[in-house]
């Protein structure tokens, strides 16, 4: 709010991110309130990376912009520091190897899978469920109604999209780095200058003491 005070809002917003993500809850929060206040005219510049949560916002705004170097990365959310997606491909996976294709109880894979399970704690599963539901929620929606908005195919582009940023299955790793050109084969609308080139300078403060 202190860096929006009195910016001219007509103007839009070029947004620069450059995080490694952190909660869906404090996400949600600040992309409604950059849509509260810019509408649908947000800019994502992603000098570097913008991960995880950084990737949620920058599906939150009409464009992205990004270099060579630059990386957005997967969306499927962690619960208590592990990922929600591999907590359920797990629990999944324990349930098909103890139950036969007959539907009899396979004892010897229960005694595998029990103190796997055992150190789940109660409703852990079905938080995790919803904390993937709740990712792409958001996700799926910022894209129709914002970076597609009066594309008659936005939903089918918004669920192509999420499908694979939320996979964890597919992306392996919720560390993985995607690059601009892994996020124009997605079908996310990014921007290079016309010459597929970005020049970043970092300027260095230099204290200099008096003799």
């Amino acid at each position: 709010m202190a860096v929006i005070y009195q910016l001219d809002r007509s103007k839009g917003l070029g947004l620069i991110l450059h995080t490694p993500g952190r909660e869906t809850a404090a996400t949600e929060s600040l992309i409604d309130y950059l849509h509260s206040m810019f509408g649908d005219d947000i800019r994502a510049i992603v000098p570097q990376l913008a991960m995880s949560a950084g990737t949620m916002i920058a599906c939150a705004c009409k464009e992205i912009v990004m270099g060579k170097h630059s990386s957005l990365g997967p969306i499927d959310p962690q619960f208590r520091g592990t990922p929600a997606h591999g907590i359920k491909e797990e629990f999944l996976r324990a349930y098909q190897e103890i139950k036969t294709q007959g539907g009899a109880i396979d004892q010897a894979k229960i005694a595998v899978w029990q103190p796997i399970l055992a150190k789940y704690p109660p409703a852990f599963v079905g938080e995790c469920e919803k904390a993937i539901d709740w990712s792409n929620e958001i996700v799926t929606e910022c894209l129709k109604t914002v970076m597609f908005k009066g594309d008659p195919d936005a939903a089918t582009k918004a669920e192509t999209i999420v499908n694979e940023l939320a996979d964890h299955s597919l992306t392996k790793s919720h560390a993985r780095h995607l690059s601009v050109e892994k996020c124009n084969s997605l079908g996310l609308k990014i921007i290079e200058n016309q010459n597929g080139v970005a020049f970043i300078q970092i300027a260095k403060q230099v204290m200099i003491q008096q003799q």
